[in-house]
């Protein structure tokens, strides 16, 4: 009797063990469908912004070429230059994000990642900017600190999303001006403009652009906030977090 009711209990005990290891698994595959689905939704923002801003400058350049090809050919090829640059730039961009695809998705998936642009390429990008025929200054105030990767990242996806929609929106003659401000614990970044009516055009769009929708989201996941209009452009405030 005695050792019936104690084999019972083993099997139940065994069976217990068999039901907490198949929830574990159940509840460890849900966490790696998640983490998956996070990163593929990054992965997919960060591409969106690479895509969304260097073929908006290439086919700026590539009117320009097309409006003084008869007329100016020497000026053409250097539009055309710029174009093959641009695109290599954006081939290089798009390679480095989607390099994480071909490895194992996990949560720590981004730091296999290479080197992001940050604050320290704006200058670059106001270069290209003004490439692409849109005049534009870039002004740091404050005493620049490193900042975390992160807040850096979406600094510069900021200022480059504020930019594309100044070159597509402001109309010609336009000219953009991005400001950084380092504060205590804050990261001021603002892209204006003086064009026609960027802000009217994108507030009369519906649903706004994913684009904009991204860096929203950006913004917040770092406590931030987003100001759009009723000056064209944009305004953010990242928080750095204590040095």
């Amino acid at each position: 009797m005695g050792a019936g009711r104690s084999l019972r209990l083993r099997r139940a005990y065994l069976e217990e063990l068999k039901d907490r290891a198949a929830r574990l698994e159940r509840a460890h595959a849900a966490d790696t469908r998640a983490a998956r689905a996070e990163e593929r939704s990054r992965i997919a923002r960060e591409l969106h912004d690479v895509v969304a801003h260097h073929v908006s400058v290439m086919t700026v350049q590539a009117a320009a070429a097309r409006r003084v090809l008869a007329s100016d050919p020497d000026l053409a090829r250097e539009a055309l230059s710029a174009i093959e640059h641009t695109g290599r730039l954006a081939m290089a961009e798009m390679r480095n994000i989607v390099g994480v695809l071909r490895t194992d998705t996990r949560a720590d998936a981004r730091a296999e990642l290479g080197p992001q642009p940050g604050v320290r390429d704006l200058p670059s990008l106001v270069e290209q900017m003004r490439e692409a025929g849109l005049p534009t200054r870039l002004l740091v105030e404050g005493e620049p600190v490193a900042l975390p990767a992160g807040v850096d990242l979406a600094a510069y996806r900021l200022v480059q999303e504020g930019l594309t929609n100044s070159l597509r929106h402001a109309g010609a003659g336009a000219e953009a001006v991005v400001t950084v401000r380092y504060e205590p614990y804050e990261l001021d970044v603002r892209v204006e403009d003086d064009g026609r009516g960027a802000a009217q055009e994108m507030e009369l769009s519906s649903p706004p652009g994913h684009g904009l929708v991204g860096i929203r989201e950006r913004v917040a996941l770092y406590g931030g906030i987003l100001n759009i209009g009723p000056l064209p452009g944009a305004v953010s405030k990242c928080g750095r977090g204590s040095r």
